[in-house]
């Protein structure tokens, strides 16, 4: 037997936490040390440190060798972190033989030794289920039924960690041995958690199961999540091949044909939405609505002060209005008092507002926003009071700015994640129809900056959700000519440069100014007539918005154009020469009627390397058809794009394919 130094902590023997199927662990795991032992450190370099090399490199041989010597070592920490060698082996991607390893090592401990954890209160499946090894959650779950309900770090589940880390299969096997989430290790809260991440990571399959077993966890934050997932619900065009196909399959099977065309996410969808309009008005509301945003200001108790001191300096004058001395002067009271009240409001916040000028902008946007509001506030309630002469007019304008002052100083919740707007500037199309089709009035719905799903399309643009205003009837002579709170109608929003993401969807610069006129040419005619000319607060029409905002992309699509033309230029040069030099050679110097030389040239070509040396005329022509392939692969994209906006750009808009009302919703 070695021993080990009493101050060393190198290796350490972690307590079982065995635990029954309703009990979490504790967070205070004890720790034995080898304080039995004494000797020099030097016993744990010459086997701690062979058996973590083997462990993490998977080499049974060499670690069989140290058990051999010391069996106990199988259940001994081998790390400050307090791992075993089964933790490290478990928690490995590399090795190819993690299986073989595991299963060696597995067979020399007990039950107990396998809910060992480590100083984060994970065991070694918690970690085998977060690194994605499904052979080695089956070999340790083989043995012991109740690895899966022991939590690890954080609280979490092993079944949650892979969720996490995105590993389907293991989900899949971890959730068959949970018996479905009915055993004693969940609750609704744990089960709405995994949910949300197997929406996360696209594990549709398992997330529809959960919502069949579960109906009550259908919630707002699984349905945020399918908000975002764009690619999940967006319908892949098929060629002529794969619609043959499809054909002949539904001519053998439909029914196999029906349930592939239902995607899981699709259905999820259906089913999560179908639980949550059954619910009252006011929680649909919520759900929508999303979580409130949290204060973004960098200097939140100088807000908090600032508006204290605001509404303090409003109760004053709101004080002092009324308790002037009536008679002849009160005006000239009224006016002074007014005076008195804009020289002390301005003091007193700019030198709140200097208290601290570290904070960035983002950090400081609430106090830029009070800060104009104060501003307006002062020049508007001193220039107008100084223009009127009569008390009751006076009173009237001072009560007016104080309780319009005191309207924009209140803190207003907003929600930027809320589930239609979130869809909306994603692009998801297929989400939001099957969100209308149950609840049409969602149509309605605005944004904290009174904005609907349609102006989000257009400003981000997204035409599958546009279009859908073409099948809602007369509504949307209502819904285009709406403002947002900046005076932008629709055609103002289309006039505004759309998003670096958006434009590189088409490439080459110039297409991409073409797309942007195709936009705000369709959406000039969706608009009343009445409106094209309105200007917002800028006191922009939306033509010189347009004009404004896309004056950079059009001197980068002038510069595109030409450097396009000299690339063209180059190779139709080269074109020309071997065209202009076979017109002007000299008939009869060959015969032209018939192609022997040609043919003589090529039999003889191949003859002379025709002992061993054919790769040399093959090799000959590759490098000779490889500036011709690398030419098309770099321009093949370009020349697709120019025939679309050219001839596909018609289809753009107005789909002869309806979706929101006319295809069938059934799941």
């Amino acid at each position: 037997m070695f021993f080990f130094d009493t101050t060393s902590t190198m290796l350490n023997r972690t307590i079982s936490v065995r635990e029954t199927r309703s009990r979490i662990i504790s967070n205070s795991t004890n720790y034995l040390h080898w304080d039995n032992f004494e000797g020099p450190k030097e016993d744990y370099l010459k086997i701690g440190v062979p058996l973590y090399e083997a462990s993490i490199k998977c080499d049974w041989e060499a670690a069989r060798n140290i058990l051999l010597q010391e069996p106990e070592l199988v259940r001994y920490s081998i790390t400050e972190n307090g791992e075993t060698a089964l933790h490290i082996a478990a928690s490995a991607k590399g090795p190819k033989h993690v299986e073989h390893f595991v299963k060696n090592l597995v067979e020399k401990m007990t039950i107990a030794d396998l809910e060992l954890v480590n100083k984060n209160h994970s065991t070694a499946l918690y970690l085998a289920a977060a690194a994605g090894n499904l052979e080695t959650v089956k070999i340790m779950v083989g043995k012991n039924k109740v690895l899966p309900q022991i939590p690890g770090a954080g609280e979490m589940l092993p079944l949650y960690a892979a969720a996490l880390f995105g590993n389907h299969e293991v989900v899949k096997y971890l959730y068959r041995c949970s018996e479905e989430l009915t055993d004693d290790a969940w609750n609704p809260q744990n089960r709405d958690w995994l949910l949300e991440k197997c929406i996360e990571s696209d594990m549709f399959d398992v997330a529809l199961d959960i919502v069949k077993k579960h109906p009550g966890l259908s919630s707002g934050s699984a349905l945020g999540v399918l908000a975002k997932k764009t690619e999940a619900f967006s319908e892949k065009k098929s060629n002529v091949i794969g619609r043959t196909f499809k054909s002949v399959s539904a001519f053998i099977s439909r029914k196999a044909v029906a349930a592939e065309n239902k995607r899981d996410a699709l259905q999820l969808l259906r089913v999560i939405w179908r639980d949550i309009v059954a619910q009252p008005k006011n929680v649909i509301d919520k759900i929508l609505r999303g979580p409130p945003d949290p204060i973004k200001s960098g200097r939140v108790v100088q807000t908090i002060q600032l508006r204290e001191l605001i509404f303090e300096l409003l109760d004053k004058l709101e004080t002092e209005t009324k308790d002037t001395i009536q008679g002849p002067g009160q005006v000239s009271q009224l006016k002074k008092l007014v005076r008195e009240h804009v020289v002390k409001m301005h003091v007193e916040t700019q030198a709140l507002f200097k208290q601290d000028n570290k904070t960035s902008p983002e950090e400081g946007d609430q106090d830029m926003e009070l800060e104009k509001h104060i501003s307006e506030y002062l020049v508007n309630i001193y220039d107008e009071t100084l223009k009127e002469y009569q008390v009751r007019k006076v009173q009237k304008l001072i009560s007016g700015h104080i309780a319009k002052m005191r309207n924009l100083t209140e803190q207003k919740e907003t929600h930027s994640h809320r589930v239609l707007f979130v869809a909306a500037e994603m692009g998801n199309t297929n989400f939001l129809v099957e969100l209308i089709r149950l609840c049409p009035d969602l149509i309605w719905k605005v944004n904290d900056n009174n904005q609907t799903i349609f102006h989000i399309a257009v400003k981000h643009r997204h035409e599958g959700i546009y279009n859908l205003l073409y099948e809602i009837g007369s509504m949307k002579d209502m819904i285009t000519p709406l403002k947002d709170e900046h005076g932008n109608n629709m055609l103002h929003l289309v006039g505004k440069t759309a998003k670096q993401k958006r434009l590189e969807d088409v490439s080459g610069v110039a297409l991409q100014m073409q797309r942007e006129l195709l936009w705000f040419l369709e959406v000039s005619k969706m608009i009343p007539p009445s409106h094209k000319e309105r200007k917002n607060d800028d006191g922009l029409t939306p033509h010189e918005l347009f004009t404004k905002e896309h004056k950079e992309l059009v001197t980068q699509g002038e510069n595109w154009m030409k450097g396009t033309a000299n690339q063209c230029m180059v190779v139709a040069a080269l074109i020309a020469t071997i065209v202009f030099a076979a017109a002007f050679t000299v008939p009869g110097g060959y015969n032209q009627n018939d192609a022997t030389m040609t043919l003589a040239f090529g039999v003889s070509f191949f003859v002379l390397y025709q002992k061993g040396f054919l790769w040399i005329p093959i090799l000959i022509g590759a490098f000779a058809l490889l500036p011709v392939i690398l030419y098309l692969c770099l321009q093949y994209g370009l020349f697709f794009d120019i025939i679309w906006s050219t001839y596909g750009s018609r289809y753009l808009f107005k789909p002869k394919k309806h979706v929101l009302y006319y295809e069938n919703p059934k799941v």
